[in-house]
């Protein structure tokens, strides 16, 4: 579905219009509120370049427009935040891996495409601040800059929470996340060095920066022998999944790879009664909800394990 068409999908009318009158007034109403998103989303723009805010948008005008809809739509919710409706509404986006980089470092939103981490960060923050009963996009943004960068700061290249534990520890310190794996009783622990991205700064394209390979390096050095709880993929089965997870969860795949914690996160669905994954699938090469349940996709994949994140709104 393309971005046009989720911001068609969620501004139409769904009432079937039988009455010309009827319809008229419908069509009235639908343009009334887009022109009162459209001065919405241009009061926040105005107000961040005049604040002089770090931004960069793949498609501004679209984006803007369709991070305002979802936030009007959400706060109009009672139950709100609810992340699944929220992640719902990007199925479909195109799957797209390095949408992150560019030099300088710099806060970067993109709805045309995603890939597992953007996407998960996406979600939450919109949550975050539909939790919080803001509507605009420019609120988004500040929320998404505190889940993606340490103490919610742009600070050049490794500032950025790469790996996962860097990044559920900072989010968990501020009180945006929780961990809960090591409270259940299936959770074991794992001892490991993260040093994965400056054993292979090939594949970095910031690294061949001298100064930003320093400073991966002292992030790394923090997590030298680090020990985090998971669950081993051989002790979970449809019905202990279905115990210890809920709907919104966020689930980290957990990885034998050497200096490295985790290779993939993405939301819980539950769907017919089992948790599947609701995620950027790089091969199912969109954002989708995956076919398998988790349980049947941890035996398929040959999965690690995992470990249960939530997001704190409260």
């Amino acid at each position: 579905m393309t971005l046009e068409n989720k911001i068609t999908y969620l501004t139409m009318d769904k009432t079937t219009n039988t009455n010309r009158h009827f319809s008229s007034n419908n069509n009235l109403r639908h343009n009334v509120r887009q022109i009162f998103v459209a001065i919405i989303a241009l009061l926040a723009y105005v107000s961040s370049a005049a604040q002089g805010i770090d931004v960069v948008f793949a498609d501004e005008k679209n984006d803007t427009t369709f991070i305002t809809n979802i936030l009007i739509e959400e706060c109009a919710q009672k139950d709100r935040p609810n992340i699944i409706r929220i992640a719902e509404k990007l199925e479909g986006t195109p799957y797209q891996a390095a949408t992150l980089e560019g030099d300088p470092e710099t806060l970067r939103v993109n709805l045309q495409g995603m890939d597992c981490t953007t996407f998960v960060e996406t979600v939450l923050a919109l949550a975050y601040t539909a939790g919080e009963g803001r509507e605009s996009w420019h609120d988004f943004v500040y929320n998404l800059r505190r889940i993606r960068y340490r103490n919610g700061e742009t600070n050049g290249y490794p500032s950025r929470l790469h790996y996962i534990s860097d990044w559920i520890l900072d989010n968990s310190s501020r009180g945006i996340l929780k961990e809960i794996t090591g409270e259940l009783p299936q959770a074991r622990h794992a001892v490991k060095s993260l040093d994965y991205m400056s054993r292979h700064k090939e594949s970095y394209p910031a690294l061949a920066d001298s100064a930003n390979l320093a400073g991966i390096r002292n992030v790394e050095a923090g997590f030298s022998n680090y020990r985090y709880p998971y669950i081993k993929s051989s002790s979970l089965n449809d019905k202990t999944l279905k115990q210890i997870l809920r709907d919104g969860d966020i689930i980290c795949l957990t990885t034998n790879t050497s200096g490295l914690d985790v290779t993939h996160v993405a939301f819980v669905k539950f769907v017919n009664g089992k948790p599947h994954l609701l995620h950027a699938s790089q091969k199912g090469g969109k954002v989708m909800v995956d076919p398998l349940s988790i349980a049947d996709y941890l035996r398929r994949y040959r999965t690690d394990g995992i470990r249960i994140v939530r997001l704190l709104t409260d």
